[in-house]
């Protein structure tokens, strides 16, 4: 499409390609910035640039079509002529950063549930970063520079912390744009080639070789501990599951006939209902459970009858130098299947792994319940190593 001389709202309508369109001689520094959004689309705004106080700055006034190409004429003339007479066509009206943070927190808090902590958060975060260096700048100078004056010296250190100040920041920006009192987001794309970069290597939870899952279940039920602890422990490695599905699990989640453990979906990692098959092993550990006094449903309480801690397993692990950590047990479970034989899909089926591929998982319609019944009773046998559980 053919940049014309001076705008014309039939361009200004068809306009798809990105950039700064100028209004030409007489237009008073207008100019309609293009630019594609996440969402796929195209952002249509408009933007004036004045010389105030002896200091080149640009204003925003609003996004197309809410402004039409004509009424941002009116807008950059009323401008200039402002200007002109020596006046900021911005006093009174364009509000300082910490001004307009307060209502984009004031317009939000009605998004947020009840009891949350993000009002708590957004404000502490911007008190301690964001205001000490632009609280006072209107917001229609806060540049790129400004931006990463904030955020460079949390970058490396609070790595979390400054992603999520920066969503703020732009947050704000962006409904700074909505009201046209800017015309682009200083938070945006532009200061992510600035910003350092760090490459994070995914941690994974420490593991044993499954050879010596038998030794390290045998050191735990000789431990001096709760035997709610103890237990918990040996049931989550024979059952391969995950430590908060162990500490939440209830009673009435048994089926002692048909020997199958039901973990209901809140509490599980996919949010969907896993059955677990109970190997001859798991079910001797939860018959010495029964015999635990507690007034609660838990299938291990701690000693004061309640959820064992979140950590609790993790810190008898450490306490027993297993060198590695309750989790880990499933990286182990996951080699000895690889090395028996199982299948791929039974031994992922048995973690609760959710299929990633989506085909794949349209069409999936088997849990693979009764292979894995008969994998989780020689995982059992393997990792008691002929331990018998009244030892």
């Amino acid at each position: 499409m053919t940049r014309p001389k001076r705008l014309s709202a039939r361009f200004v309508q068809a306009v798809k390609r990105p950039g700064r369109y100028g209004d030409g001689r007489g237009g008073h520094g207008l100019s309609l910035l293009v630019k594609p959004t996440k969402a796929g689309r195209l952002s249509k705004t408009w933007a004036q640039r004045l010389r105030i106080n002896g200091r080149a700055v640009n204003v925003g006034l609003g996004p197309y079509p809410v402004v039409t190409l004509a009424e941002a004429r009116r807008a950059a003339l009323e401008n200039r002529r402002a200007t002109f007479r020596g006046r900021d066509p911005r006093s009174g009206d364009t509000p300082t950063f910490a001004e307009a943070a307060r209502r984009v927190i004031r317009l939000r808090r009605a998004t947020w549930r009840r009891g949350s902590k993000s009002e708590a958060q957004w404000k502490a975060s911007l008190e301690a970063y964001a205001y000490p260096v632009i609280a006072d700048i209107p917001v229609d100078e806060v540049t790129t520079a400004h931006v990463l004056a904030v955020l460079t010296p949390i970058w490396n250190g609070k790595r979390v912390t400054a992603q999520r100040l920066r969503g703020r920041i732009s947050y704000i920006m962006k409904w700074c744009i909505g009201r046209g009192y800017r015309g682009d987001d200083p938070a945006g794309e532009a200061i992510t080639a600035a910003l350092p970069h760090k490459v994070k290597r995914k941690q994974h939870f420490r593991a044993l070789p499954h050879q010596e899952v038998a030794g390290a279940i045998g050191k735990v039920r000789a431990a001096k501990s709760w035997p709610g602890i103890r237990l918990a422990f040996q049931f989550q490695v024979l059952t391969a599951a995950r430590a908060a599905e162990v500490r939440r699990a209830t009673w009435d989640e048994v089926d002692w006939e048909r020997r199958v453990w039901t973990v209901p979906a809140k509490h599980m990692k996919s949010g969907r209902r896993h059955r677990v098959p109970l190997s001859t092993q798991a079910l001797a550990v939860l018959r010495e459970a029964r015999d635990l006094p507690s007034a609660s449903n838990l299938m291990f309480p701690s000693s004061q009858g309640g959820m064992i801690g979140r950590n609790t397993l993790a810190t008898l692990a450490h306490r027993l130098e297993l060198g590695c950590v309750p989790h880990g047990f499933r990286s182990s479970f996951r080699d000895w299947a690889a090395e028996t034989e199982v299948g791929r899909e039974v031994a992922e089926a048995a973690l609760a792994h959710v299929v990633q591929d989506p085909v794949e998982a349209a069409y999936r319609r088997t849990d693979f319940f009764e292979q894995r019944r008969s994998v989780m009773e020689r995982w059992g046998l393997y990792v008691m190593n002929g331990m018998h559980l009244s030892d």
